[in-house]
């Protein structure tokens, strides 16, 4: 169950039972299981916190998502709402977030009139350090505050040139980000990116096969893929074990339009093709 911005900034604490674990994750598989030693150590470090007059919870909250018609579903910190409930801890500090699923994989793709993509990593190429010299513009004073990231200078427009090129923008990060707050982030430069895929690695280790038919999925959609780097670009055909390797050498302020004399090329070289055909 998809939740709005509103709910998502002010909700900070769920009573434990309201939380639910996730049965495709590993602390439910019967193979697996929870592990006991960690939920040990987490109640000791909750206890050593009372102890010394602190927040029981301290770090990160839980990672979750909302469930219909209520309560929430655990995405990451299975175990340490585990400590609570064996402490009795009446409630736990929460992040509600909404992930990509299946479902709206479809219904991007079936709504795309597009053959081609770009997929490019979020917290590695697009979000840089704020200490960097080339970035973008900072988002509007209003916004700051809930959008801090800052993006590499010229990927407003490097993604301008990718949609009137007919691509569709696809965004990977390891992170637990809300899908439609990236969304609504890049929006806010006025530019679209299509799909957002967060928490890659961490959601293909807890559901076995799902991640890959996901990626699957996309990958059939489009006749092929560039994967877009920091010092490289990777064309892939789909369904065939072609591909082009592009590397992007210069200045880090000219990135973005090395990316678009890449994607030049490769879209003279399809039209030269096309016409020998």
């Amino acid at each position: 169950m998809k939740t709005g911005i509103l709910l998502r900034l002010l909700t900070k604490k769920a009573d434990c039972d309201e939380l639910h674990p996730n049965p495709e994750d590993e602390f439910c598989m019967p193979e697996v299981g929870p592990n006991y030693k960690i939920i040990s150590e987490y109640q000791q470090q909750f206890l050593d916190n009372i102890r010394f007059s602190q927040p029981y919870f301290s770090g990160e909250p839980i990672i979750v998502e909302r469930l219909h018609p209520n309560g929430y579903r655990i995405v990451n910190g299975h175990h340490r709402w585990a400590a609570a409930l064996c402490l009795g801890q009446p409630s736990i500090p929460i992040q509600i977030v909404n992930l990509t699923h299946t479902e709206d994989v479809k219904r991007i793709l079936e709504n795309s009139t597009h053959t081609k993509r770009v997929a490019i990593d979020l917290d590695e190429v697009i979000f840089r350090p704020r200490e960097e010299a080339n970035l973008e513009r900072p988002i509007p004073l209003a916004w700051n505050k809930l959008y801090q990231q800052r993006i590499r200078l010229g990927v407003p427009a490097l993604f301008h040139f990718l949609s009137k090129n007919g691509y569709d923008i696809w965004l990977y990060s390891a992170q637990y980000y809300s899908t439609d707050s990236v969304q609504r982030f890049f929006r806010k430069y006025h530019v679209k990116v299509d799909g957002v895929i967060t928490a890659i690695g961490k959601r293909q280790k807890n559901s076995g096969n799902d991640g890959k038919k996901l990626e699957k999925m996309i990958s059939d959609k489009y006749q092929y893929t560039v994967h877009i780097d920091n010092d490289s670009a990777l064309m892939i055909l789909a369904g065939r074990k072609e591909f082009r390797d592009f590397t992007l050498d210069g200045e880090a302020s000219d990135w973005s339009r090395k990316v678009m004399d890449v994607i030049e090329t490769i879209e003279k070289e399809n039209t030269d093709d096309g016409q020998k055909t």
